[in-house]
């Protein structure tokens, strides 16, 4: 492959600091907090990295090419959101619904015990995930959140991440989970395990990330009884199976964004 024609990149967000071809500028609460050559610089690039969600969608609107993608940005840490555009998008899913105040008391009308109770928003690393078995167990969880995100309990013992750069599948590896603890998250005691990682997986994941146009992305997927399931997508997934790899995230982007491989709006798949 022919690399891209050598050129200085703009960036907002920090992720790729240090990169001799990318000009990090920073978030700026106010665009006008930028100088007058820095919002030059921004009108005129063709194509502005990690823009953050504040100005990923100005720059959409705009026609700016970006990357990640405004999709990326919006879905993040976000699991209702995410939850609805997979069954939009007919991705695999695990039965989920989501409950106001006035229905929580339909929640044991339409789950049997257990079943998994998830804090919707900002919640990572496994914390804001609860195995729920009883009715005290349910009291207790939603006293914790106003909107109760609420998942079908599908018993496995190890999940599989696929990390994808524009789609492009860099990593996958299996979490094992801790004996005693139901979550696989690495932060929960979970384990990282390279053997007999399935390649359906792995094409489940890309084909869920292009559907949903996740292109920065840790897929998180299970099987169970022979089916595959995408359990939520994480944008701030974790760097360890990287390491463990002697990959380093900075300069694999890098090497797209020097080939071109990052300029491109992405494909969907309908």
């Amino acid at each position: 492959m022919v690399m891209a024609e050598q050129k200085q990149f703009i960036a907002l967000g920090s992720r790729l600091l240090g990169i001799p071809e990318v000009l990090t500028l920073g978030v700026k609460p106010n665009f006008l907090d930028y100088t007058p050559a820095q919002r030059e610089l921004i009108h005129a690039a063709d194509l502005i990295l990690f823009p953050t969600v504040g100005y990923a969608q100005f720059f959409n609107t705009m026609g700016k090419k970006i990357f990640p993608s405004l999709e990326t940005h919006l879905y993040a840490d976000e699991k209702i959101m995410q939850t609805t555009l997979f069954y939009l998008q007919k991705v695999s899913h695990p039965r989920t619904r989501f409950y106001y105040p006035l229905h929580h008391g339909d929640i044991v009308k339409d789950f049997a015990f257990p079943f998994v109770g998830k804090i919707p928003r900002r919640s990572a690393q496994g914390r804001g995930v609860f195995l729920i078995r009883e009715k005290e167990a349910l009291k207790k969880y939603l006293s914790l959140t106003r909107i109760a995100y609420i998942q079908e309990y599908l018993p496995h013992e190890k999940d599989l991440r696929v990390i994808l750069l524009n789609y492009d599948p860099v990593l996958a590896y299996w979490r094992v989970r801790q004996a005693g603890n139901f979550r696989a998250n690495l932060f929960q005691g979970g384990k990282i395990s390279f053997e007999d990682v399935p390649s359906e997986g792995i094409a489940l994941a890309r084909e869920a990330a292009l559907k949903c146009r996740f292109d920065d992305v840790g897929m998180d997927l299970i099987r169970y009884k022979n089916n595959w399931y995408v359990i939520e997508a994480n944008m701030k997934y974790g760097r360890k199976g990287l390491n463990m790899k002697g990959l380093d995230i900075k300069q694999l982007i890098r090497k797209k964004l020097l080939l071109g491989e990052l300029t491109a709006a992405g494909p969907c798949l309908g």
